[in-house]
């Protein structure tokens, strides 16, 4: 797919129905130019076709924004156009594919805190803070699992579980990471992290 013609569409992505009208004024772009989008997306297994309205999910948007990132297109650019909320909901699909029972913005009182995604399998959790941040230095990140470490104490001490692993989620990370032996995973390989979820928690904060 053209990476430019990628990008256009972005916007475009709304969870719910719209029709090829609809998706043609969201991205400013002709209802013929809008028709060749949406089937180069659906060729990448975004969205589809039900009768004559198009169906988009809650995490299509970060998947289109992944893939265009993938293909070069400026991270900057690309972050402009998410909002947490897509990067939050991709990462709790792939939990749910691997059987994790998942909820998403889980609220804590005494201290008030909150976790933006919790997986639970086999009595063992991972507490997952989404960061899309475009900069991500390391003094931040440093910050960032400090605070999830806190998060996660809270969750245990709360909750019957055998354990719970800390982790952050990034948009822009190449390869995983471990800060303190809390994992940072780049959200592309979450779902291969999730697959090997057990041989990595000997290595990882518990």
């Amino acid at each position: 797919m053209n990476l430019a013609t990628l990008v256009k569409g972005i916007p475009g992505i709304i969870p719910g129905g719209m029709s090829v009208k609809d998706f043609s004024m969201a991205t400013q772009t002709s209802e013929d130019m809008a028709r060749q989008i949406l089937d180069n997306l659906m060729q990448n297994g975004i969205g589809r076709f039900e009768e004559s309205q198009v169906q988009f999910y809650d995490s299509d948007k970060l998947k289109t924004s992944i893939l265009a990132i993938s293909m070069g297109a400026p991270i900057d650019e690309i972050s402009r156009m998410l909002e947490w909320q897509d990067f939050e909901s991709l990462a709790a699909e792939i939990l749910e594919k691997r059987d994790f029972d998942t909820t998403k913005n889980v609220i804590m009182k005494n201290p008030r805190i909150q976790i933006d995604v919790i997986g639970i399998k086999s009595d063992v959790a991972i507490l997952i803070d989404c960061k899309h941040w475009s900069n991500m230095t390391q003094s931040a990140l440093q910050e960032a699992v400090k605070k999830q470490v806190i998060r996660t104490k809270q969750f245990v001490s709360k909750h019957k579980v055998k354990g719970a692993i800390p982790a952050i989620v990034t948009l822009y990370q190449h390869s995983v990471q471990f800060i303190d032996k809390v994992p940072i995973i780049p959200i592309h390989q979450l779902d291969s992290f999730c697959d090997e979820f057990y041989g990595n928690l000997e290595e990882m904060q518990s």
